[in-house]
């Protein structure tokens, strides 16, 4: 029986998903379970360049790993998939959809694309794309995925209510003193199966004002990279509703350590890669480097004026 009266739950949201048409969730490695499944992948070629619950999720579902490199533009270099699928990551929203759609065709459809750093980038028709909502927003789980293969098994819905206590905390103290839960967060989900994304999530969700995100973050992107293009090793574009500002320097791996000191935490995409790859290669120096500067709808341009002024300290 449904329960009326007694204290009032968290507020509910009614507005529009952005990927309201998606399979919604409860998270981003259970989408591609999903389609592994689905699909019944037995072979796959992954970027070197990757988290390394990627590599979990094939290992789990018992598909063969074959890994390729990518280039300075953040393309693949695999001329012959060997008719095998490919995992594309769409890193930092740098692909356009008619990058994407030549890969496509060059892979022969057998694509799955990660879309986990372009959440505004719209997908492909047809094509089997993945979206993550941690990444974006302050929330514990949830990721999105547009497949137009379904599998018949009943999925239950997933419970994020004992999660959220360290997404509250920050709200009310420092990010220090929570980042312990946050990481057992992120542990946590090694062992979840494929699950519905709850409805706490599901409702987070749509309280968001999509539009006013994609202006904020549109408008750091842009100061940073004004500011920041003639240092960048990168040839970076600027994408809808960007993810992060990565900044490519040769002292990178030094001035993250500088700035974590100065309060300003810049994470490494990602640090497994620094063990599975020797120091010449070009995704080790990338982990190693690259600095992700956050732009994201938190932050002022004075905020982003901040990062620029101390940035400077260190690299003029």
């Amino acid at each position: 029986m449904k329960e009326i009266g007694g204290y009032i739950e968290f507020e509910r949201y009614h507005k529009e998903l952005l990927h309201e048409e998606a399979i919604a969730l409860n998270c981003g490695r259970n989408c591609l379970a999903y389609i592994l499944l689905a699909r019944n992948i037995s072979r796959i070629w992954l970027p070197k360049f990757l988290c390394e619950s990627v590599k979990n999720v094939c290992d789990k579902a018992d598909v063969q790993v074959r890994e390729y490199s990518i280039n300075q533009d953040f393309m693949p270099i695999l001329d012959d998939n060997e008719n095998d699928w490919v995992y594309i990551v769409n890193y930092y929203g740098q692909l356009s959809n008619s990058v994407i759609e030549s890969l496509v065709e060059k892979y022969k459809d057998k694509v799955i694309l990660d879309y986990a750093q372009s959440y505004f980038q719209m997908p492909i028709k047809g094509v089997d794309t993945i979206y993550t909502c941690r990444k974006y927003f302050g929330v514990t789980d949830g990721a999105f995925l547009y497949t137009n293969l379904h599998i018949n098994l009943q999925l239950p819905i997933d419970e994020s209510f004992c999660r959220v206590n360290f997404l509250m905390g920050r709200l009310e103290r420092t990010a220090q003193e929570f980042y312990g839960q946050y990481k057992d967060n992120n542990e946590m989900f090694k062992n979840e199966p494929i699950k519905r994304m709850s409805k706490l999530t599901d409702n987070f969700l749509r309280g968001i004002d999509y539009d006013e995100v994609k202006r904020i973050r549109n408008e750091n992107f842009l100061y940073l990279h004004r500011e920041l293009a003639n240092r960048n090793l990168l040839n970076i574009n600027m994408p809808d509703g960007p993810f992060m500002y990565p900044l490519y320097i040769e002292s990178g791996a030094e001035i993250r350590r500088k700035l974590c000191e100065q309060r300003i935490y810049i994470p490494i995409l990602w640090p497994n890669v620094l063990n599975e790859c020797n120091e010449t290669e070009f995704e080790y120096q990338m982990s190693s480097n690259l600095l992700p500067l956050p732009v994201d709808q938190r932050y002022s341009i004075s905020d982003m004026q901040y990062i620029r002024d101390t940035l400077g300290a260190y690299i003029g």
